[in-house]
């Protein structure tokens, strides 16, 4: 079944949000948030759709219990989405087990005029018909109609409790077999480090978790099929080679705790100008003094420091990049535009596909909803019509 496209006419939309600030506030946010979804989806009126959710439940998860749910509920029986009469979703409920919580959430919508969709069963290496709407939660491992994993504790030591990992399903439309990958990788925990080499040492985690994530997909366990991964990433800037291309013309001073000597912050100074700051950099804070160079022209001289997906350049294959960097926007609902300035922004949210996917989409019409979608609390999106 690999390798064939899908029947004539088949929309296939890929979506993907980090949804945790949704939770915190879910009266503004949430609605808001819900609102734009919907937009998009009758837009573009696909036959499938994927939305790849991370940070499900926020940060305080048995807290906003109750919000994951009207969250769930809203959605599957939306009059938006009454047409989609089919519906898989599989939450990670799990918050109370270090060793698998991922905070992952994977919904999946079927048109009702789409006919003969099938999804694979890991366990049994079998596909098998969908009907009905479905919510798998709390203990996924069990769960055979996908794969899921937490990254190993190792990975990232420095986090004591990351929920960083990756679910995995297998879907089939009319003989066309593909993977669908929710991911989600880890952070850059301090700015102050991330400066300090280039790459980044949060740079070389990441690749090697993908690098693993990649190397399940195409193990020997299963038939090989086109594969597209999307989530967030983490992927940031250089930020080392973005310093110094931002503050060219600056000066830097170095603030040090007194009783440590540690470097706790740098700030960048105009040489002349009054000496003006231009930069201030901590753990937590970037703070740039103009966020117009984010968002001019989407961000495009910005692109040349997006280095990350480089390393997986004969792998992994990406649309071009039409929109602002995607993270990290303003939790404030009247400040949707705006960037905190807690980190450098960059292009975390992303959707990549495997070399024949790739060829897969390539061969039919393409288009992304672009900045109006993906800038939408760090989500991204995007339609193939197979």
């Amino acid at each position: 079944m690999a390798g064939k496209a899908a029947a004539p006419g088949t929309a296939v939309l890929l979506v993907t949000a980090n949804v945790g600030s949704l939770f915190d506030d879910p009266e503004n946010l949430q609605k808001n948030w819900l609102r734009e979804f919907y937009q998009v989806v009758h837009t573009h009126k696909p036959h499938f759709m994927a939305l790849h959710c991370q940070e499900f439940g926020g940060k305080n998860y048995e807290a906003s219990m109750s919000h994951v749910d009207k969250f769930v509920k809203e959605l599957l029986s939306s009059d938006a989405m009454k047409e989609y009469n089919r519906a898989r979703v599989y939450l990670d409920e799990n918050y109370k087990s270090q060793e698998h919580f991922t905070a992952l959430g994977s919904f999946y919508f079927l048109h009702e005029s789409l006919k003969n969709i099938y999804q694979f069963d890991f366990k049994a290496k079998k596909y098998r018909k969908v009907a009905g709407k479905e919510i798998y939660s709390d203990t996924l491992e069990s769960t055979p109609m996908l794969e899921k994993e937490k990254f190993p504790q190792d990975y990232f030591p420095e986090c004591k409790w990351s929920r960083k990992g990756f679910i995995r399903t297998r879907w089939c439309i009319a003989d066309c077999a593909f993977d669908l990958v929710n991911i989600h990788l880890f952070h850059d925990a301090s700015n102050l480090v991330a400066w300090e080499t280039s790459p980044s040492v949060y740079s070389g985690i990441r690749h090697k978790a993908l690098g693993y994530v990649l190397d399940r997909i195409i193990d020997q366990r299963f038939e090989k099929v086109s594969y597209f991964v999307f989530g967030d990433f983490n992927f940031r800037l250089d930020s080392k080679s973005v310093v110094e291309t931002l503050c060219t013309k600056a000066t830097m001073q170095t603030v040090r705790a007194a009783d440590t000597n540690e470097v706790v912050k740098l700030i960048f100074r105009e040489s002349d100008n009054d000496r003006k700051v231009m930069l201030q950099l901590e753990k937590k804070l970037f703070d740039y003094f103009n966020q117009e160079v984010f968002r001019d022209n989407n961000g495009t001289a910005l692109l040349e420091f997006d280095k990350e997906l480089s390393v997986f350049k004969d792998r992994l294959y990406e649309l071009d990049i039409s929109f602002p960097p995607s993270y990290p926007y303003s939790e404030d609902a009247r400040q949707g535009e705006q960037y905190m300035n807690t980190r450098c922004p960059a292009w975390c949210d992303r959707i990549l596909m495997s070399p024949s996917a790739k060829e897969l989409v390539l061969r039919v019409s393409v288009c992304c909803p672009g900045p109006g979608c993906r800038g939408m609390w760090n989500t991204g999106s995007g339609l193939a019509q197979w």
